[in-house]
Formats: structure tokens, sequence, C-alpha cells
């Protein structure tokens, strides 16, 4: 195997029965296995003792306590020196052949910024988990093809941003545009960076040759919503909108992003998190001022014009595609 002198980074906490399985999936197809590079989050299910079981030869940062998903991998980057980064969750595993689309592709055009995988339902791969994310004129972020047939994305395409889960990233960009924004702590931090990517002038592709089984939501044991998800991910979502969108385009979307607030609240109502999605919402506007925002360039005036676009774009497929399910 031609294998990519690329740096993999894998954030962990209390992941213990999945991350030796996810190192395993890609443990050969790196070429200096120094580049692995497993940051623990202050793990208390002895996730680092069954690491050192297995592999002697991988990087592991410990944290001495749990920073966050976003913090976590900013550690990892900050350490890497080659081109293109990897992330990978601790829960996903990766098919053979896993990095070199991705290599070829993101290598292929420096106006790439990143390029995420086919995610596929690791208990039923025949389904899609993630063929990338978008980002709606309401406010809203959400997976591309969730739920679909794998056959159904088998097609490269421009995406707003890629899921951190298991894409390649430039390197050099963090540099110039900043890394994943740590107020997140998790959740939507992938979909900010993509954001700040199109507005910097670069892409986020799909690339569905890189496949990759993820346990994410898709098994039993696992849990879609919690009070703890909801809240930080309203939080999140004022956060994203408010760092990188001008006041003008901010005023411009408000209406629409009032009617996509309402009917998050009462999606989640309806679900029995109505109030954790409310509080992380108010969280969100309390904070608004510590938020860093993205200095407006007139230079970038062709990026926000691109994700206007991409926004148009995924607010008609989200709705087109609930109207299909609905009528089908």
């Amino acid at each position: 195997m031609n294998m990519m002198d690329v740096s993999v980074i894998i954030p962990n906490y209390n992941g213990a029965q999945y991350i030796n399985k996810c190192i395993e999936s890609i443990y050969e197809q790196v070429k200096h296995k120094k580049n692995i590079i497993v940051v623990d989050n202050h793990s208390s299910d002895n996730s680092i003792a069954e690491i050192n079981k297995t592999f002697s030869d991988i990087t592991i940062v410990a944290n001495d306590k749990n920073v966050g998903f976003a913090a976590a991998v900013n550690i990892g980057i900050m350490l890497c020196d080659t081109e293109y980064v990897i992330l990978l969750n601790n829960d996903a595993f990766v098919r053979s052949d896993f990095i070199r689309p991705l290599y070829e592709m993101i290598n292929s055009d420096k106006s790439i910024f990143s390029v995420s995988s086919k995610m596929l339902q690791y208990s039923n791969p025949s389904l899609i988990d993630d063929a990338g994310d978008h980002f709606t004129l309401m406010g809203w972020a959400y997976k591309a093809g969730d739920g679909d047939r794998s056959e159904q994305h088998n097609k490269e395409k421009v995406i707003f941003s890629s899921c951190a889960g298991a894409a390649i990233y430039r390197r050099n960009v963090f540099e110039e545009m900043g890394y994943f924004d740590e107020k997140f702590f998790a959740y939507l931090e992938d979909v900010d960076i993509g954001f700040r990517a199109n507005l910097f002038g670069y892409r986020n592709v799909y690339c569905p040759q890189a496949e990759v089984l993820h346990i994410g939501s898709a098994t039993s044991g696992s849990v879609k919503h919690s009070e703890f998800k909801v809240r930080i991910s309203s939080r999140n979502n004022v956060y994203l909108i408010v760092k990188n969108l001008p006041l003008i385009l901010l005023i411009i979307h408000f209406p629409l992003y009032l009617i996509g607030f309402i009917i998050k609240l009462c999606y989640f109502i309806r679900l029995g998190y109505g109030k954790p999605y409310l509080l992380g919402l108010l969280e969100g506007i309390k904070n608004i001022h510590s938020v860093r925002r993205v200095k407006f360039r007139l230079k970038n005036i062709r990026g926000y014009i691109r994700a206007e676009y991409l926004m148009c774009k995924a607010t008609f497929y989200f709705f087109s595609n609930k109207m299909y399910r609905f009528l089908r």
C-alpha cells in the first residue's frame, strides 16, 4: 500500500471500548506511526492503558482535564508538521484505502481547505451517517444524506463544511484563519471552521471514495439527544451565526433565523428537550459580546457570495428532501 505522509488526530474521552479498533483501522495507512496522535481528555476508563497494550509507537497526549473536542484537536494540529491532517472520531473505523482518495483530492487544488469522507452507519453500513455538513438560511446545520442509501451519494461535490469526525484538512490554512473555536467546546465547531473557510475563499468538498463506519447515533446504545448536547448545540448555533456574518447579513437573515429557532424549539419541546434548547439559546445570546467575530474584508466578498449560495442550496435541499420523504 502506498502510504501517505499525513497526520491523524484522534480526540478521545472514555472511549476505551472503541479506541484500539479505531487506531487499528488506520494504522497501516499512515507512513510514520508517530503521526497518529491520540489526544485524551482525562478519560477515567483506562483508555490510555488500553492503547499502550497494543500501540507503542504512536503519540499520546494526556490532558489533565476534559478540554472538549475543539481544544483537543487544536492541540493535535499544533503538534503536526505534515501538510495535511486527518481528524477521526474514536468511534469511527476507516475502510481500506481511506487516506489515498482524501489525500489526492485535497492535494489536487490549493483552494480546497477540507475533504469530508463518506460516513456510513456502523449498525447498517448500507446507509449514510454523514456525507458532508450543510447550513441553511434558517440557521440550522444538518448532515447531508443522513439515512439515505450509500449509493445515493457516490458523486464528489462541494459542501458547506466537512464533518470533523472523519475528514482531512490543509494545515497551513488554520494558521491563516485560526483554529477550531474552543469556546464551542463541542458540537458545530466543524461547521464553524467550514463557514470560516468559505469566507476566506476556500472550498470544502465531499469524497465518496473514502469510507468510514461510524457508531455515533446509529447504534442503539448511543444517545442522539441529551440535555447537555441540546443545550450546547443551541448555544453554539448562536455563536456560529453571530461570529461569521457581518451585521448587514445578520439583519437580512434575522426573520428567517427567528422562524427557524421557533421551529426548532417546537421540535425539541415535542421530544422533551424544550428547556435545554431554550437555555442554550439564552446562554448564546448572553455571551454574544465575548464571541470573536470574523472580520469582514472586502477582498473576501466572493467567499461571502459563495457561502450565501451554499446556504440557499442547502435550504432548498433540506425542505425538498423532507417533502419527498413525507410524500413517499
